[in-house]
């Protein structure tokens, strides 16, 4: 069909936040050595119109605290060339340790993205 698998979409989502993260002074790697974990809890995609082969995007990308145990993050996905908006979503993340419980977030993430 020439356009974008629906999960990639996802994807480019989670690089985009890890990319958002890493700019604010957050590692993902090392909130896990700390035994701090962000599994997604709520994921939401609107498309709006098709991504296709070869065209080059680009993720805009905001966080926010939503609890001490939650961030949501926000997107939307554009093609770079006339940056058209191709889809717009959400995911929602649980703070939790090693047991899998929730955990509050550091306070340097929390200040980051308050």
């Amino acid at each position: 069909m020439g356009v974008a698998y629906y999960a990639n979409y996802f994807v480019w989502f989670e690089v985009a936040r890890c990319e958002l993260l890493r700019t604010v002074g957050g590692n993902y790697r090392k909130m896990e050595q700390d035994g701090i974990f962000l599994p997604v809890i709520e994921a939401n995609c609107r498309f709006l119109h098709p991504a296709h082969y070869d065209d080059k995007l680009t993720v805009l990308t905001r966080g926010r605290m939503h609890s001490p145990v939650r961030i949501e993050f926000k997107y939307e996905l554009l093609r770079s060339q006339d940056e058209l908006i191709l889809a717009t979503g959400e995911t929602l993340h649980a703070a939790t340790g090693h047991s899998g419980r929730p955990s509050r977030l550091p306070e340097n993430i929390r200040a980051m993205l308050s």
